[in-house]
């Protein structure tokens, strides 16, 4: 359905909007009177106001826009509107398809069908509105499914996800402390592979903790040492007892400093910086 064609007449020599106000910007340039050429063509103006997806939405439309009973369709009241509405389309000069052709048949078709007498020895025909109404129910079924299934949110139409990057994180990872426990710790597993190399051949070395202690700090003199290398397994649980022993008297002495990257992580030592060396001293 549509409006009817409207169309604008030039308007008398000088004529324009009231106040100097202009009709329109044409080229940045203000259009303050109407052309004395133009002209506008009788469709320029037309509006659809309803559109149908087919025959059956058409008749449905009608249907429900005066409140009749699905069952109990007046052909002859819905094939006059519904020829009305053709005749609108032949008007407004569109190809009518095919399918609403074929529907105004078949509604002609029904409505000749009523009008016929009916034989009283056949009792049980069939009502001649039955194949109709049982499409348009199918196919309002049909159509309120696809509303109902349109209407439930949709990604990117009615729900928005939001999406938010973490702030990147800068904090430093303090390193921990070392204390006994994980000294002792590492004592154990050097003493464990001291063990494999253990020998029963009786052999009296004279071992010095003050010796073991000048040559831990000839290897610490290189840089920063893992407490595991300090110690030669071949000299078996006395020499590793020594070296220990060793080490926590340099530690005593503030002469050597253990550091460790992370917990569980490999324990090394080092020379102590002179100046916290000669603030001890």
């Amino acid at each position: 359905m549509s409006t009817e064609p409207a169309a604008l007449s030039p308007a008398p020599d000088g004529a324009g909007r009231a106040g100097g106000a202009p009709l329109a910007i044409v080229r940045g340039e203000p259009l303050t009177l109407v052309p004395r050429d133009l002209y506008i063509p009788p469709d320029a103006l037309e509006v659809f106001l309803e559109t149908f997806e087919g025959p059956l939405d058409l008749l449905l439309y009608l249907i429900k826009r005066q409140n009749l009973d699905i069952l109990d369709i007046p052909i002859a009241e819905i094939t006059r509107q519904y020829m009305g509405y053709i005749e609108l389309m032949q008007e407004m000069r569109l190809e009518l398809a095919a399918e609403y052709l074929v529907m105004a048949a078949m509604l002609a078709e029904i409505k000749s069908r009523m009008l016929l007498p009916r034989s009283a020895a056949v009792e049980d025909e069939d009502d001649p509105r039955a194949e109709l109404v049982r499409r348009l129910q199918e196919y309002e079924q049909f159509r309120q499914a696809a509303q109902d299934l349109d209407d439930l949110p949709r990604l990117e139409r009615d729900i928005f996800p939001a999406t938010l990057e973490p702030p990147p994180l800068t904090g430093e990872r303090p390193l921990p402390e070392v204390g006994l426990d994980e000294l002792l710790l590492a004592l154990r597993e050097v003493l464990q592979r001291a063990d494999m190399f253990t020998h029963h051949q009786i052999q009296r070395e004279p071992l010095s903790v003050r010796e073991r202690m000048s040559r831990v700090l000839e290897a610490l003199g290189q840089g920063p040492v893992p407490f595991a290398a300090l110690f030669t397994l071949e000299e078996g649980r006395r020499g590793v007892v020594v070296t220990f022993l060793a080490v926590l008297e340099l530690l005593k002495a503030h002469l050597v400093e253990l550091a460790q990257a992370e917990l569980f992580a490999p324990i090394y030592l080092s020379a102590a910086r002179r100046a916290d060396v000669a603030h001890d001293t």
